[in-house]
């Protein structure tokens, strides 16, 4: 999105930054949202609906009146209709190099707070997840021994890593990560999830497999002396067993909604 708000700079192109300055009560999105409007093009967001169609007719009447700043206080269910019930505060601004920079500033240290989550096994599910996490604030991981698995994957977004000792990788991920196991061996399998048991500070730790996996496994980290807390915490199969489909994608959007409800609840 920067690199359209920078090209619009360079063409001299004129264009409103619109940005969520408070919220009080429901709203569509939170403070700090933006979203830039040109005469013929809008990037990112403030949620949709009316607010964000008034907001972007607004926005290209300043762009016609050459008016530069304005800030606008919106009662969503009184003012719009709109049925959130709360009330949100638009600070609309002309787009120029600094306040492009500061959106840039603001959106690195939000990008660097991402959760991590590692992805063990690029088989036809890890892809498949891989895919469905991509587009979301996360930062994600593909890990695998295989390079011709590897080779299949080429989405932006994901951090593709060749090892031959997954598990060695678990020690130096950050606290609150979420792991999904998913390799091509039942043994790795068990020692990448007991190397994340652990080390004990996981939002989430799931492991492809069926309910007579889980005992199995569950019994060999007692064996090991993991706490039954932890043990508790573990997801597997992953996905749930609400839905009977077994395609990849399947499995990989239930579990993805798994690790989104886990990471960022």
């Amino acid at each position: 999105m920067f690199n359209t708000c920078k090209s619009w700079l360079d063409d001299r192109q004129d264009f409103i930054i619109v940005v969520i300055a408070e919220v009080a009560g429901s709203s569509p999105r939170g403070p700090g949202t933006w979203m830039a409007v040109s005469n013929a093009q809008i990037i990112g967001t403030i949620g949709g609906g009316r607010l964000e169609w008034d907001a972007i007719s607004q926005a290209r009447q300043m762009l016609v009146s050459g008016q530069t700043s304005e800030r606008k206080t919106v009662t969503l269910g009184p003012d719009i209709g709109q049925c959130c019930g709360g009330k949100v505060k638009l600070q609309f601004n002309s787009g120029n190099p600094q306040s492009v920079a500061e959106l840039e500033l603001v959106h690195a240290a939000e990008h660097e707070q991402r959760p991590s989550v590692y992805l063990f096994g690029a088989g036809h599910v890890g892809r498949a997840l891989a895919t469905a996490l991509a587009p979301l604030p996360l930062h994600v991981q593909l890990i695998d021994s295989r390079a011709e698995e590897l080779k299949q994957f080429t989405m932006q977004n994901i951090k593709i890593m060749r090892t031959d000792s997954p598990a060695s990788i678990v020690e130096g991920t950050p606290s609150n990560a979420a792991y999904v196991v998913m390799t091509h061996s039942h043994s790795l399998d068990s020692l990448i999830a007991s190397a994340v048991l652990e080390k004990g500070t996981f939002r989430y730790l799931g492991i492809i497999g069926s309910k007579t996996k889980r005992a199995s496994f569950r019994n060999a980290f007692q064996a090991m002396g993991i706490s039954d807390e932890r043990i508790s915490r573990v997801v597997c199969p992953i996905g749930g067993n609400a839905v009977s489909d077994k395609r990849p994608e399947v499995i990989a959007a239930l579990t993805a909604a798994e690790i989104v409800q886990a990471v960022f609840s």
